[in-house]
């Protein structure tokens, strides 16, 4: 098969660290997930309220009071958890930098204060775009500190 270099897939490892430029959050771990769907991050005080425009969602990314969002764009949809549970999640599009590229992609906001990684990104971001190597790690990450020498 004939590739060329726009389609070309960049090589990604089992976990790496990615920034929220809108937050000014930088270097957070993820998870590479193939198993899921979706991605998710971690958040805390989840709130829908209801004012004169529409619904309005409010949260917390990464447990962190600081870093609180509003957005009226957003969905609610059913997932299901590692352990079978069908939950209603609230899903946000945010845009993340991985390998120097921005990407605006959803996630579903969990309450994963127990997880070693705030953040999953699932096959909806990879799916052609990356090809995951579980023997590697950190390499968004080595790259941006590469380019900053």
């Amino acid at each position: 098969m004939h590739h060329t270099w726009r389609n070309m897939k960049q090589i990604i490892g089992k976990s790496d660290r990615i920034d929220f430029p809108a937050f000014g959050l930088e270097n957070i771990q993820a998870r590479i997930d193939t198993g899921a769907a979706s991605s998710s991050i971690r958040a805390s005080y989840i709130k829908e309220t209801q004012t004169t425009e529409g619904s309005v969602l409010s949260f917390c990314l990464l447990g962190d009071r600081k870093h609180r969002h509003s957005t009226t764009n957003y969905a609610i949809k059913k997932v299901k958890s590692s352990n079978g549970q069908v939950q209603e999640r609230y899903v946000v599009k945010l845009d993340i930098v991985l390998f120097g590229k921005k990407y605006k992609t959803d996630f579903t906001l969990a309450r994963r204060k127990e997880m070693k990684f705030p953040i999953l990104l699932g096959r909806k971001l990879l799916r052609n775009r990356f090809i995951v190597d579980v023997s590697k790690q950190d390499l968004s990450f080595e790259l941006k500190a590469y380019n900053k020498k």
